[in-house]
């Protein structure tokens, strides 16, 4: 789905701000005590036993909990479903577990929602003039970007993965710096867990778009079924996942430092 970038780029423009707001914060050095103040502060310093009843310490690991905890939805709508949190250790994904997340990523109310806003921005942007205008011409650009997401999610989620014994579930790497984790990010469209927990040629993901854009000429109007109006649609819908990565990578600290784990 073509129209999605916009929508995903607003997030990801989200995730660029708070990682500047960051870097800013953590370059900012804290004041070093008076040299006359040291022998006192020394002085006063609780011993180690007392440094382990402190109750300051609590705060402090419930904070490293939260470190790159994902959640359901992104802004409590966009589903997220596929985000695995930081360190955390899950079971193989199993047929019936894959077939779920395709479910979910497809039929999701706020699914629904989200293909009919990318609809309504193909009609007012002509993206098929064959679709015509009017009621009738959105109920065609619904059905279709439904299909392509259905198409896309049933492919690089259920089909693919279940032949390959991929995971399609997506890993938080949440350490390191900007530059580290959008590499990581997107190098997972080529690079997945398998359901052993090994790495993977990322067919699915590659394979199962390339497959979803195939099935799209069935039915696209003949002028859409080229072979470079495919080739598009293929290329669009990875670059659209790539987005998607680098959102649900950055997402725990945009909830955290923008939204206070409001959602």
């Amino acid at each position: 789905m073509r129209r999605i970038f916009s929508l995903l780029a607003l997030i990801l423009g989200a995730v660029l701000s708070v990682q500047s707001v960051s870097a800013q914060q953590s370059s900012v050095s804290s004041p070093e005590p008076a040299h006359d103040e040291t022998p006192a502060a020394l002085q006063d310093a609780p011993s180690p036993a007392q440094q382990n009843q402190s109750p300051q310490a609590q705060p402090a690991s419930a904070a490293q909990n939260d470190e790159g905890k994902q959640t359901k939805r992104i802004l409590g709508i966009i589903p997220n479903f596929r985000a695995v949190s930081v360190d955390e250790k899950l079971p193989p994904v199993s047929t019936r577990d894959k077939f779920k997340l395709t479910i979910e990523d497809s039929f999701d109310y706020s699914d629904a929602t989200l293909v009919a806003i990318l609809a309504g921005i193909s009609q007012l942007q002509d993206s098929y003039p064959e679709f015509h205008t009017g009621a009738p011409a959105y109920a065609r650009y619904y059905w279709h970007a439904f299909a392509d997401n259905l198409d896309g999610n049933l492919m690089t989620e259920f089909i693919f993965p279940v032949a390959t014994r991929e995971d399609p579930r997506y890993y938080t790497l949440g350490r390191g710096g900007f530059v580290k984790r959008s590499g990581y990010a997107l190098s997972r469209l080529f690079v997945t867990r398998t359901d052993r927990d090994g790495s993977s040629p990322n067919l699915s993901e590659v394979l199962g778009n390339g497959a979803g854009a195939g099935i799209a000429n069935l039915y696209y109007p003949s002028q859409e079924r080229t072979l470079s109006k495919t080739g598009d649609r293929w290329a669009t819908q990875i670059a659209v996942d790539g987005l998607s990565n680098l959102i649900k990578e950055f997402w725990p600290d945009v909830n955290s430092k923008l939204f206070h784990n409001k959602y």
